[in-house]
């Protein structure tokens, strides 16, 4: 009968690893996020009844449609790379991690839920970020709105 190792000990995640994995993503973001413009300036040029060479004005409701269309690919890209692994691409070299509050897999409501509240929390200068310095289980409002962790995990064994 073949022995099972024992269940690898997990970290909580410090605020610098997150922020690591926070700096790490923000670049496919950014690609992403131009991808976006490139296509909303492209549909403004040739298909708006507008002076050459205008841009999309300040504060009008296409620039309110392409930040919501940039927060909502970004949303998808996190949920999904939550839900099918744990972890997006920023948070593999820090060996980070999204779980359940019970160690399972969360659902994608709930890391909906945890998106929405990371962005307000980010909104609010980071406060919800900073909280974990004070939380005394080193949890963000995120974590706590949505019921998720991250933690780190170990190195593996080569």
């Amino acid at each position: 009968m073949p022995e099972h190792a024992p269940p690898a000990r997990r970290f909580p995640a410090l605020i610098g690893w997150r922020l690591l994995a926070l700096l790490y993503d923000l670049f496919p973001m950014l690609a992403l996020w131009m991808l976006l413009s490139t296509a909303f300036t492209l549909g403004y040029t040739y298909l708006g009844d507008h002076p050459a060479r205008e841009n999309i004005a300040p504060f009008s409701p296409l620039q309110w449609l392409l930040w919501l269309c940039c927060w909502l690919a970004t949303g998808v890209y996190a949920t999904t790379s939550w839900r099918r692994g744990g972890q997006t691409l920023g948070m593999r070299p820090w060996r980070l991690e999204v779980v359940a509050a019970n160690g399972g897999e969360p659902t994608t409501r709930v890391l909906w839920q945890r998106y929405t509240m990371a962005t307000l929390s980010l909104l609010a200068a980071g406060l919800g970020l900073w909280w974990a310095w004070i939380d005394r289980e080193g949890l963000t409002w995120h974590d706590r709105f949505s019921g998720t962790r991250m933690q780190r995990l170990p190195k593996p064994v080569a």
